[in-house]
């Protein structure tokens, strides 16, 4: 090798250590933002645009209508509808899921020598595909009185098909699947609590109720801040599981948002109505995901 070829290599070695150096850190994320740009930020613009039009989601042709989209949303009967079951479904989940999810991290935080296959028990379901979740359930759901739910436990109900509890059978599968998932993050949650504060308590004569509700309860401010905010996400924008159980019905029994615009684009041809809707409840989404941060934010910091 001779001397050129060696001051060649150092020379570019030493440009190769000063680009290093120099170059500002969002220069290596450049690859992934161009990608998420492209696959994110551009179709939700392009979303953006569309709730102003008339697009029928074929062609070209389009004209723009301005807020009348928007009005029309008012004016949907089935539509505003639609977000009072969003409304009733997600404050069902987040109450019953996160409630479900407590219990079980407590009890498979305790000193059992199955918790760790009880663990996996208690979480497999989240693993599963949503739609064969919905598939699962409506076999449970079976409105025969000697099958599923109903052979259980004696009963005779049609629990998809009865518009006064189908909501709620909703619901209930959700929280079976998801439950695991807030256990786990409560779970978390629990094993950073030091174990010298539960001694000090009990030396104090604190009971099990106290200890968790002046010691684990505050210390578990920041599992329940991502708990609340995942399952209210979760609940907002549940599509699957309606859409493969109930299709959005008793009638509109157990229509939400995300239906109603699946709904208005694929089946009615109504591209921008549709588009309007889902701009409407990601800003919904938005605004109920800064309130919850803000006031659970300062919950951590008071508790």
């Amino acid at each position: 090798m001779t001397s050129l070829t060696v001051q060649r290599r150092s020379a570019v070695s030493r440009r190769r250590r000063r680009f290093s150096a120099t170059s500002p850190s969002w220069l290596f994320a450049a690859p992934a933002l161009v990608v998420y740009a492209l696959v994110v930020l551009y179709p939700a613009a392009a979303g953006v645009v569309y709730a102003f039009t008339d697009w029928s989601g074929i062609g070209q042709d389009m004209s723009f209508v301005g807020l009348a989209n928007f009005g029309a949303l008012l004016d949907d009967e089935q539509a505003m509808g639609s977000i009072g079951n969003t409304l009733l479904l997600t404050v069902a989940i987040v109450a019953v899921q996160n409630g479900v999810g407590l219990l079980l991290a407590l009890g498979v935080n305790a000193k059992l020598k199955s918790r760790a296959l009880l663990r996996v028990i208690f979480f497999a379901p989240v693993v599963v595909s949503p739609v064969m979740v919905a598939f699962l359930w409506k076999y449970v759901y079976n409105p025969d009185p000697s099958a599923g739910l109903n052979g259980l436990l004696g009963l005779s109900v049609d629990w998809l098909g009865d518009p006064s509890v189908a909501l709620w059978s909703i619901a209930g599968m959700v929280v079976w699947q998801y439950a695991g998932y807030s256990m786990v993050i409560f779970l978390a949650g629990l094993e950073g609590v030091p174990k010298e504060l539960h001694e000090a308590a009990m030396i104090d004569g604190a009971g099990t109720f106290q200890r968790f509700r002046y010691v684990t309860w505050p210390l578990l401010a920041p599992a329940v801040t991502i708990n609340l905010m995942l399952s209210t996400i979760g609940g907002l924008k549940l599509f699957d599981q309606i859409f493969a159980a109930t299709n959005g019905g008793p009638g509109y029994a157990t229509e939400t948002l995300s239906t109603v615009l699946y709904k208005q684009a694929f089946v009615f041809g109504k591209f921008g109505y549709s588009t309007a809707i889902a701009l409407v409840l990601a800003l919904f989404v938005a605004a109920v995901s800064l309130v919850q941060v803000y006031y659970l934010r300062n919950r951590e910091v008071t508790a």
